[in-house]
């Protein structure tokens, strides 16, 4: 099989590597996709809704990492440890959407929890990287530590304000709830890919100084008691999950230690004091938002397709 690499005009021409190979991006056109089997999708919602479904006409199957088509009907919302299994649903438009990177870091530990208790509600506060914002974040978060050690002004061009060494909430918009984007987004796409429109999610979302990795404290209320041994015991086996809870020496899930794995850490697992014994539980995660949280749920979600569902790849 061959890797194809498209871009807009302007970056056809480009010389990438990938496995030892040197590849030349190639402009995104209408006949693109007319020889590929899967194209993946990650260069915006604009460019996903204009060219999504042409290169499913074509046959091809997409997996769009924008939030283009999360919402669709007739696009399944996939995070593979949860529900892989409505892959199928993506017979007719030949799009599967990958959620959004706080979305899936919080659904991959929460869902083995509610295959055992059904969660009645989650309430999740994020600690979101300047990766979840692009590579321009990253570097001025890097130029901004710079600025403040030489002394110069803080260069604030992607926030508009100082980053190192302050919080702020996330930087998507904000709608008439007074929720912004980033929380609504991961209300509604759990919604969808629990297949539980019933269950209650809540969600603040904030940007903190770190480069990579985003953090999450998630609070459930359950159905059923559970005990925190119980908990451990289901997310020590979870796929896609490592157990990271030493109260003796007091290390949980960092950032720092999560930033280039595969795996969501998940630690802090202790019962919600304030709720009916047995009834609530807590939860701290971390999960590096460009692998699991974007780049490897996309791979997954295609692997899961040759493996199980090989129908959908119409040309092979």
């Amino acid at each position: 099989k061959n890797l194809k690499l498209l871009a807009s005009a302007r970056s056809a021409g480009k010389k990438m590597e990938f496995a030892g190979e040197e590849l030349t991006v190639e402009e995104l056109t209408e006949s693109s996709f007319d020889d590929v089997d899967v194209a993946f999708f990650s260069a915006g919602g604009s460019q996903s809704r204009k060219f999504g479904p042409i290169a499913g006409k074509a046959g091809c199957l997409v997996i769009d990492n924008s939030s283009a088509f999360r919402m669709a009907p007739d696009c399944p919302l996939v995070v593979p440890e949860v529900n892989s299994n409505a892959i199928p649903d993506a017979e007719g438009s030949m799009i599967i959407a990958n959620p959004n990177c706080s979305t899936i870091i919080m659904n991959t530990v929460v869902w083995p929890i509610h295959q055992v208790s059904e969660c009645k509600r989650i309430i999740v506060s994020t600690y979101q990287a300047a990766s979840g914002a692009g590579a321009q974040a990253m570097a001025e978060l890097e130029q901004q530590a710079k600025d403040w050690v030489n002394g110069d002004p803080i260069t604030q061009d992607i926030f508009g304000r100082q980053y190192i060494w302050n919080l702020f909430s996330h930087n998507s918009p904000i709608e008439e709830t007074g929720y912004n984007q980033e929380e609504m987004k991961m209300v509604k796409e759990t919604k969808k890919i629990f297949s539980a429109p019933d269950i209650a999610v809540t969600a603040t979302c904030i940007r903190v100084p770190v480069l990579r990795a985003h953090c999450e404290s998630i609070n459930l209320q359950l159905t059923t008691p559970m005990t925190e041994e119980e908990a451990k015991e289901i997310l020590a086996k979870a796929p896609g999950v490592t157990l990271v809870d030493d109260r003796e020496n007091n290390r949980f899930p960092e950032p720092l230690d999560a930033s280039g794995k595969d795996d969501i850490l998940v630690g802090r697992i202790r019962r919600d004091l304030s709720q009916d014994e047995g009834y609530g539980i807590e939860l701290f995660v971390a999960g590096d938002q460009i692998r699991k949280g974007a780049a490897l749920n996309a791979v997954q979600i295609a692997e899961e397709v040759l493996d199980k569902y090989p129908s959908l790849l119409k040309k092979l």
